[in-house]
């Protein structure tokens, strides 16, 4: 099965072409803003303009303009391909990934650029591979205890670095490559956003209106 990964929830904008494990293309950018403006280019860059049996987008958590940019666009290709569209958490793909680079990691926690002074964090483990704690978001200080000793990966990190600068904290964006190393578990999520907390806006169908 061919598969569309669809990452727009973070600074970084990635698309990947993956048929079963393997990656037939691939496009990673950090852009900070203006995901709606380059995904849809990145996608159609692909080979067959990125065309597969099965779209997976990253729901979240992260920007909530991001996560929405990606959802839109898998729904509406889902629709137009008349393919299955699923969902998987930026904060599990950053997990697989780091535990994929470096075999020693037993344990490790995800910190993500938040709002409101906050970050969204979760700890995970390697053996069996899984969360240790729900997701939650949190002011710095606080994450930083929830941490404990595990290093931490992703976008957040800068919020944790001048409070403890000695920490093993490592930047790193969700890749939509990485998607191959998620179990499939964790690759079948609904495709509806993950906020981490109540959204700053909601759209009419969020607010029961439509």
């Amino acid at each position: 099965m061919t598969t569309l990964v669809i990452e727009t929830a973070t600074a970084a904008c990635s698309v990947a072409l993956l048929r079963g494990g393997e990656i037939v293309a691939a496009a990673h950018e950090v852009v900070g803003r203006g995901h709606a403006e380059r995904l849809i280019p990145m996608i159609a860059a692909l080979p067959g303009q990125g065309r597969a049996e099965r779209i997976l987008v990253d729901v979240g958590p992260g920007s909530f303009t991001g996560v929405r940019v990606g959802l839109a666009a898998a729904r509406g290709l889902a629709i137009g391909w008349g393919a299955e569209a699923r969902g998987y958490s930026s904060l599990a793909l950053i997990a697989a990934a780091a535990f994929a680079a470096d075999a020693a990691l037993a344990s490790l926690a995800v910190v993500l650029e938040g709002g409101h002074g906050e970050v969204f964090m979760q700890t995970f483990q390697a053996f069996p591979f899984g969360e240790d704690a729900p997701l939650r978001s949190l002011l710095p200080a606080d994450a930083l205890a929830a941490i404990g000793d595990r290093p931490a990966f992703g976008s957040g990190i800068r919020h944790l670095a001048a409070l403890a600068p000695e920490h093993d904290l490592r930047e790193a964006f969700p890749v939509a490559a990485d998607a191959r190393l998620l179990a499939p578990g964790f690759a079948a999520l609904p495709p509806r956003p993950i906020y981490g907390r109540a959204p700053d806006a909601k759209t009419l169908i969020e607010r029961g209106l439509a």
